[in-house]
């Protein structure tokens, strides 16, 4: 049994939250709280296998719980979050900042088209994060680390001018993306774009969070706009970004890829066809193999590809699904990655055979 704590300060949203998971014959709700302290006091009590977190609650909020909670005795932790208010979204992907694992809408109600798959999304949530091994986080987590650039070794030299920088993620990507982020020029010579998995409404709100949290310039791909060198655009919500030979990005609603839209695959597929040889292609860590086969095929046609590394990875599925492939050049932590993008924005990778 997966045995989960809930953490609400409304009534209803605990109420609807049990009624969800009772009807799991794999999970066990084992508490309730209704506010941080109480989840604080319970989580250490009853050690649960993951906590659903609530943002917004009295004198201790969800940030500043998962925080604790992180610090003292860490469990998986995933906010459950509405997404109708800006403020809060942001205060989610803060929570991530300080160890959650995740963000994830609150079920709409009962007859809303939407609620089957909200419903369906915290369910297989709660089976997968609830497996992943974390670790106390110290209070000082969140200071910046330069890469180390020594690690990485490039036994090929690299001439092409890479026009863009195309990257994939599921879980575990936000946090991952905010590091290497953090560790790259305000200035970089070419765009990147990101299919990040997420529940849907929550995009627009990892946007602001990064470009606040980090400095970079991070916006949501627009129909019709050109990339822009030195920023980062990410896919929007519920369609598939494609890329198109002079930068400018297009958007599709056909069917989903992996059961996804946006997908990986259909961001990769598109940059090969219109950009290769001039890319590099970045698969994060995640689930399942959305693009695994698309980082092959930007290898193949020339251009240069990166996975991260095993150690670093939350889910190694994606990773793990194109090193089966030998889709990857190079196998990478964030802080090797971001130090890879580094050497391009200098002029290009030099030959350290």
């Amino acid at each position: 049994m997966i045995r989960v704590l809930l953490v609400d300060d409304s009534e209803v949203s605990l109420m609807i939250l049990q009624n969800i998971f009772e009807k799991e014959t794999d999970i066990l709700v084992i508490g309730r709280a209704r506010d941080g302290k109480e989840a604080i006091n319970l989580a250490a009590r009853f050690v649960p296998d993951i906590i659903t977190m609530d943002i917004n609650m009295p004198d201790i909020d969800g940030f500043a719980t998962t925080r604790k909670i992180m610090e003292s005795t860490p469990v998986p932790i995933i906010i459950v979050s509405g997404i109708d208010n800006l403020n809060e979204i942001r205060a989610s992907f803060r929570a991530v900042e300080a160890g959650a694992l995740a963000v994830f809408r609150k079920p709409p109600a009962f007859d809303d088209p939407e609620y089957d798959l909200a419903v369906s999304e915290l369910v297989n949530a709660i089976r997968t994060f609830s497996e992943v091994k974390v670790i106390k986080r110290r209070k000082n987590n969140l200071i910046i680390q330069k890469p180390d650039t020594s690690d990485i070794s490039v036994p090929i030299q690299v001439s092409k001018q890479i026009r863009v920088v195309v990257i994939g993620a599921s879980t575990g990507g936000p946090q991952v993306i905010q590091e290497i982020l953090n560790n790259i020029p305000r200035k970089l010579s070419m765009p990147l774009v990101l299919v990040q998995h997420m529940s849907p409404g929550f995009i627009e709100g990892m946007a602001l969070w990064l470009s606040e949290s980090t400095g970079f310039p991070v916006q949501v791909a627009k129909e019709g706009e050109v990339a822009k060198p030195g920023v980062l655009y990410l896919a929007q919500d519920g369609k598939h970004t494609g890329i198109m030979p002079d930068l400018h990005f297009f958007s599709s609603m056909s069917r989903p890829e992996h059961n996804l839209r946006p997908s990986i695959s259909y961001l990769f597929r598109t940059a090969v066809k219109n950009l290769a040889p001039h890319i590099l292609g970045i698969l994060l860590s995640g689930m399942g193999k959305d693009g695994a086969e698309e980082l092959l095929h930007i290898r193949q046609n020339g251009g240069y590809t990166i996975i991260q590394d095993r150690e670093s990875s939350i889910v190694y599925g994606m990773p793990g699904a194109a090193e089966m492939l030998n889709a990857g050049q190079f196998s990478l932590p964030p802080s090797g990655i971001a130090a890879f993008l580094n050497q391009f924005s200098n002029g290009g990778l030099h030959d350290r055979i």
